[in-house]
């Protein structure tokens, strides 16, 4: 194991070094895990985390402030967060859905079905009084009417899900539990769309870039990128790009820009593209950090967050550290 770990560590020296501080970790009053960010305002947000963790900044998340929930004696791990203006959304497991409608001062407990096929794991305001809501099995629901009655969007689930992303564009991205395949889906389509894994190597995560385009991580540090668009039909994909040939696992990623993109992964690794994932850098910033870097959060250009576990946040501070 040690020796892997020199092999590894190896790989991560190889690239060329991110030249300047790009992110800072941030203290959390808390060691669970944070898992999803959003913001009401530039500098009004929120996170909520495993352990019915939710917190609130007023700074723009440069320090966070531990708020109560009336959940009674149950713990929850709250997966997904989103406003639109001060109304807002929380999704968690077990099923759990929460609503706010004054920015977060006070919070309801929404009633699910017993029959909701799957756990709430994607949430998203659409507006005063809509929402939607995609589960781990892959149904969709909208509603219109502060979640009293809801609309399923697709006819039937699309199995348990690895995991399920959402484009600012609406269309969703699923990939299979044991990442032998991907699922889409848009809005119109009434059932998903299944596609195949394109190589041996299982899928890890997918998503999307800021036009809506896919990207896809497999086992072994392997990213490819949409070259083409499913949702139109034709599925073209990037040569696979390896970062580094020491196969770094790596866990997510997103975009900051069209052409700027953040990966993730294990023992803190945090890598970076400015050129669409042509060449890559390693950020050695953060290769103290104790922790496996799982996801990759922009709100915007200007705010990003990366989570990690036991208390583990990183803000994105673009190249300065005194950055607002």
């Amino acid at each position: 194991m040690l020796l892997a770990a020199v092999v590894l560590c190896a790989a991560c020296q190889s690239l060329p070094a991110v030249e300047t501080l790009s992110w800072e970790p941030v203290t959390l009053p808390t060691e669970a895990s944070p898992l999803d960010v959003d913001f009401i305002s530039d500098d009004h947000g929120w996170l909520v985390g495993s352990e019915s963790t939710l917190l609130e900044t007023f700074d723009g998340g440069k320090s966070w402030e531990p708020r109560s929930l009336e959940l009674g004696d149950s713990e929850y791990r709250l997966t997904s967060i989103s406003f639109s203006g001060d109304e807002g959304w929380i999704a968690g497991e077990p099923a759990l859905l929460l609503h706010t409608t004054d920015g977060g001062k006070s919070w309801s407990k929404i009633g699910l079905s017993a029959k909701l096929p799957g756990i709430p794991k994607v949430i998203t305001a659409l507006g005063r009084d809509s929402v939607e809501m995609a589960t781990d099995q892959g149904a969709i629901y909208e509603s219109n009417d502060g979640a009293q009655h809801w609309d399923a969007k697709v006819i039937e689930s699309v199995g348990i899900t690895r995991n399920i992303r959402r484009s600012p564009g609406g269309q969703y991205v699923a990939v299979s539990e044991r990442g032998n395949y991907y699922s889409i889906w848009q809005p119109g389509m009434r059932a998903w769309e299944p596609y195949n894994r394109n190589d041996s190597r299982k899928l890890q995560r997918m998503g999307f870039d800021t036009n809506n385009q896919l990207w896809m991580l497999s086992r072994g540090g392997q990213i490819q990128l949409s070259e083409g668009t499913p949702f139109g039909g034709e599925e073209e994909w990037s040569e696979p790009i390896r970062p580094n040939s020491g196969g770094i696992g790596l866990l997510d990623l997103a975009y900051r820009t069209p052409n700027e993109l953040w990966a993730s992964g294990g023992s803190g690794t945090l890598l970076r593209s400015t050129d669409n994932g042509e060449t890559w850098e390693q950020d050695v910033t953060v290769d103290n950090i104790p922790s496996s870097l799982f996801k990759v959060i922009f709100v915007s250009p200007e705010r990003g967050f990366i989570t990690g576990q036991s208390g583990v946040l990183l803000r994105y501070i673009g190249g300065n550290s005194q950055a607002a």
